[in-house]
């Protein structure tokens, strides 16, 4: 996984360059070959691995939400975290998450998770791992994509200003621990599982709290309200 041969948008190219010559990049890269030799079945397909950055240059972020791993389901995931594929059943979390949404701004759920709309808006969808195998959740974990990942944030903490972090549940939030707060909003609440919602992620007007955060610094707000069909 070099630079020369990786597709990504140009300002996260330019931001990432040292990862990708890294020889833990070349270690990842290789893992991922030897598993698809094997016949194993990786989410999302190659070309989406990147797919957050793709959608959202660094110079355009506004807002970062991270995730943990990609669903490992058939045809879920495609490279945004808490998002997946039209025509899928809308993820436990992503419920909550519209729920959360129609309180704090009155926006009722969209009919599907396909969050792509966010994504082109300014908004982040990063998980810290970028791959998993089919039906074995967290499969990829400590093989490279977190360092990778801690990469990214920290190119967002470092060369972009007033972005809002919001950081749902304790992984996000150790993930993220390192954010400047002069420069930068970080909202925190318990992540949005049926597990743990009712801890305080309903009720934390996350949503606009980032808006009102944005535009008191001069940026567009995001429109959250997702289109009738995905697009």
């Amino acid at each position: 996984m070099t630079e020369q041969t990786v597709k990504l948008e140009e300002s996260w190219k330019a931001a990432l360059s040292g990862e990708f010559a890294s020889t833990y990049m070349s270690d990842l890269r290789a893992f991922l070959l030897k598993e698809k030799e094997a016949g194993k079945h990786i989410f999302p397909k190659g070309s989406e691995y990147f797919r957050a950055l793709d959608l959202t240059p660094l110079d355009k972020v506004k807002v970062v939400i991270l995730g943990q791993d990609p669903y490992h389901g058939a045809g879920q995931a495609h490279g945004l975290c808490f998002s997946v594929q039209p025509g899928i059943r809308i993820p436990p979390s992503l419920v909550n998450i519209y729920k959360e949404m129609q309180s704090d701004l009155g926006i009722p759920p969209a009919k599907h998770g396909f969050l792509e709309h966010w994504a082109k808006q300014g908004v982040l969808l990063l998980n810290s791992v970028l791959t998993v195998e089919e039906g074995k959740a967290a499969a990829h974990q400590g093989k490279g994509w977190e360092r990778f990942t801690d990469a990214v944030i920290r190119a967002v903490n470092e060369d972009c200003s007033h972005v809002v972090f919001m950081l749902w549940g304790s992984y996000a939030q150790k993930k993220a621990a390192f954010v400047d707060q002069r420069r930068h909003l970080v909202l925190k609440a318990p992540h949005p599982s049926p597990l743990s919602a009712h801890n305080g992620f309903f009720g934390s007007g996350h949503f606009s709290k980032a808006n009102a955060y944005l535009i008191s610094n001069g940026r567009a707000p995001v429109d959250w309200q997702l289109p009738e069909r995905p697009a």
